[in-house]
């Protein structure tokens, strides 16, 4: 069961930021995930310019880009 979900940023300054959201009542992992990639779709828009080195989700405040979930 997790009860929070931590979101890795990469600040375009090369600073990396936990942002946590605590759930309201534990979830099962899965549950975790599925809410981490839609609430990445909401703060995020993924950028392809056919290059790898510039690839991901970019945050739409423009501070950095999503590097990953932590669910716990």
């Amino acid at each position: 069961m997790c009860k929070t979900l931590v979101i890795l940023i990469l600040l375009f300054n090369g600073t990396l930021v936990k942002e946590t959201m605590d759930f309201t009542k534990p979830v099962e992992v899965q549950e975790c995930l599925m809410f981490a990639d839609d609430h990445r779709e909401a703060i995020a828009t993924y950028k392809d310019d056919g290059g790898a080195e510039t690839s991901g989700w970019y945050l739409n405040d423009g501070r950095g880009t999503v590097q990953g979930f932590i669910c716990e």
